[in-house]
């Protein structure tokens, strides 16, 4: 039995306004959020209804989840670093595992893609954003995971099931977590290499390794990402939902800035109420 009726990941305007609505309807909520995201970078909003006078992005991410709160909702201040769907839910964070009936994704969208070369020319061709789709591909073949976070770890540690021989690329960052388990090269990485598949990565020191996968998991799991690993249909980067905000996967749904269009406060407010809405339907069906 599902721990929750509805989770909610990401605690901005959208997931806030799905959460209320889904409280209200009687509905066992939880939200997971590691922060307000890119609501944290706005630094004064005073084009939104009711607000009364600017106010910073944090300042308003803090009065919608204390309105939350205070009707019940549950938050948990976590980063989620793995979403599975087997009927329910299972939303994993690095020390906890909640499942839902339904699920909705608000956690907004990375304003900056990672550049660099080769990623694009090698999706499905080396190239993958999920271990645990395609980590049975890689049988003893040496593979390498790009991230610095729990997120990475988490990839790493589900290929690790597979093939003896992981290597963790944190593209010059300094890693976020402990990676001791892993051999971990912290260069920056010039370019995905290959012909009709991946044969490696180069460095910039000039340095080489040779791998057969490449999993992307650079800083946290985006909406986009939890939404691939469990099948959901991406387009152009945005998750593909219909007019009801429903993505392919039954009892998934998605908000925000992650499904595209205006990255507006108000639009996310609405599409939050409209993903509960919907979400609230699929559940007491």
């Amino acid at each position: 039995m599902a721990d929750y009726d509805i989770i909610i990941i990401g605690s901005g305007p959208a997931g806030v306004s799905a959460a209320l609505y889904s409280v209200r309807a009687g509905l066992n909520t939880l939200i997971v959020s590691a922060g307000a995201g890119a609501l944290a970078k706005a630094e004064k909003i005073e084009n939104f209804y009711g607000t009364g006078k600017p106010l910073t992005g944090k300042e308003l991410h803090a009065s919608g989840e204390k309105q939350a709160e205070d009707l019940g909702v549950r938050i948990v201040r976590e980063q989620v670093v793995s979403v599975e769907y087997f009927g329910d839910f299972n939303v994993s964070t690095s020390s906890s595992t909640f499942t839902s009936k339904a699920l909705i994704l608000a956690t907004g969208t990375s304003r900056k893609a990672p550049k660099i070369k080769g990623i694009a020319e090698f999706e499905g061709k080396g190239v993958s954003y999920c271990a645990v789709c395609d980590a049975f591909f890689y049988r003893k073949k040496p593979v390498a995971v790009i991230g610095e976070g729990e997120y990475a770890l988490k990839e790493a540690l589900e290929l690790s099931h597979v093939t003896d021989n992981v290597t963790i690329l944190t593209n010059g960052l300094d890693p976020k977590t402990d990676m001791s388990k892993f051999n971990v090269i912290t260069d920056k990485i010039s370019e995905i290499c290959g012909e009709e598949n991946v044969s490696g990565v180069s460095f910039e020191s000039g340095d080489k390794l040779e791998v057969k996968g490449v999993f992307i998991a650079l800083g946290v799991a985006g909406s986009t990402d939890m939404a691939r690993k469990i099948g959901a249909v991406i387009k152009d980067g945005k998750i593909s939902v219909n007019e009801n905000l429903e993505t392919s996967v039954p009892g998934l749904f998605a908000a925000g800035d992650c499904v595209g269009g205006t990255l507006q406060v108000y639009k996310a407010v609405y599409e939050g109420a409209l993903a509960a809405k919907s979400a609230i339907s699929f559940v007491r069906k």
